[in-house]
């Protein structure tokens, strides 16, 4: 589990495709203290930790072709940026919102408005069972945790302060871009009791 805190960026230096799979490595800081199996979150997307370098200071993880439909991690190449999340410890704060790493789907960045001291974002998705969002309510984007509003079936805005700008990717997105979201699970339950 995640809480769509992000803890670093991370840059993919290589990216190997074998058979249907896709294997990432990312240049991390905190390589040195991964081990071998352990979650980390990828710009949302929960994939597992199955080669560590501390020398290097990389770590590798397999993306299958399930993940690459869903996600953005399709378009990842060499020199990308992405957000980073170790998962939650036991004792640690729980600052953002309850996060699985699992990727509903891709939303396209509608724009992008700089209001002198933060940023507007509007994002676009398609519709579907699950996928809500309410004002003042949680979405995690691309692993960050954010409050949307102008929330309707089909999309939603959010408002990014100067910290997560500097510290996320989103300092890089740009109209057209796709984003992973993915949408509060209590909302994602409630929504399938209510049949919708």
């Amino acid at each position: 589990m995640f809480t769509g805190i992000v803890e670093a960026l991370g840059t993919v230096t290589d990216v190997q495709t074998e058979g249907t799979n896709r294997h990432f490595t990312v240049l991390t800081p905190f390589a040195a203290e991964l081990q071998i199996d352990q979650s980390v979150a990828h710009d949302g997307v929960c994939l597992t930790v199955v080669a560590v370098d501390a020398a290097a200071g990389t770590h590798v993880v397999t993306a299958i072709d399930e993940t690459l439909q869903k996600t953005n991690l399709g378009t990842w190449a060499p020199g990308r940026q992405v957000n980073l999340e170790r998962c939650l410890a036991a004792n640690g704060r729980f600052d953002g919102h309850i996060v699985q790493g699992h990727v509903d789907l891709t939303a396209v960045c509608e724009a992008v408005t700089d209001q002198n001291g933060s940023w507007l974002y509007r994002f676009r998705h398609e519709p579907g069972p699950g996928r809500v969002t309410v004002e003042k309510g949680s979405i995690c984007i691309n692993g960050t945790s954010l409050t949307c509003f102008e929330s309707t079936d089909t999309g939603f805005s959010v408002a990014i302060i100067p910290y997560t700008y500097e510290h996320t990717t989103f300092q890089h997105l740009r109209p057209g871009d796709l984003v992973n979201l993915e949408f509060d699970i209590v909302g994602k339950y409630v929504a399938k009791l209510l049949g919708k």
